[in-house]
């Protein structure tokens, strides 16, 4: 089948909600309601491809539309989601369940309106990137593009942080401010060191411009 949509539509891209690993004539690897290599929601176990990735998660509950289902995710929380889906080399897939009239509804609108708000100052960190040098970290992700390394701080409430990062580096600044931050650098990695605690600095998450030589 897979080979006769490819015949038919070769631009036609193959993905499978199957939660295993892809079959052959797949094009993308999909990851329900997780981010690649978790398995929080208990659907996406199986091992990362070499396929490009993708998350795909719901703003409430339903994949669909449900009038009773008001637990939509916090502006927080999918504003995280898409950092560590870029953080992981993948693209998210947010889940829109339209009313029954086709209009959008009120609380799905204002998330996007409060991403939006927040990709317009920190967009070019999530967006046109790859995955970072550094793998996923117990604080967070990185994201790259060239020579700019973005550390996506999602959870550090400590002034002082060690990175296994030993690639040379020109500069440390704050993305938010464009300002400094200290750091040391050794054969062993890069520390830094903040006037304020990253979480307490940005709650939602406090990105770090590394240049490297």
């Amino acid at each position: 089948l897979y080979s006769l949509i490819h015949q038919l539509k070769p631009s036609c891209l193959i993905g499978n909600n199957h939660h295993g690993t892809p079959h052959a004539g797949e094009d993308f690897q999909m990851f329900e309601r997780d981010v690649p290599g978790a398995n929080t929601a208990g659907l996406s176990g199986q091992a990362i491809s070499k396929l490009p990735l993708e998350t795909c998660q719901t703003m409430n509950g339903m994949w669909g539309y449900k009038i009773a289902d008001q637990n939509y995710k916090s502006d927080t929380t999918l504003i995280r989601l898409l950092v560590s889906t870029a953080g992981r080399d993948a693209n998210l897939l947010l889940n829109i369940g339209p009313e029954p009239s086709g209009a959008l509804p009120a609380l799905a609108l204002d998330r996007l309106s409060k991403i939006g708000t927040w990709m317009q100052r920190y967009g070019a960190t999530v967006r046109g990137v790859r995955a970072g040098l550094l793998p996923p970290q117990e604080w967070g992700v990185t994201t790259q593009r060239g020579k700019t390394l973005y550390l996506h701080i999602l959870d550090w409430s400590s002034r002082l942080l060690s990175l296994p990062l030993t690639t040379p580096v020109k500069r440390v600044i704050s993305y938010e401010t464009q300002r400094p931050i200290r750091y040391q650098q050794s054969k062993d990695g890069l520390t830094l060191s903040f006037d304020q605690a990253p979480s307490v600095a940005n709650a939602v998450d406090y990105i770090v411009q590394v240049e490297l030589r």
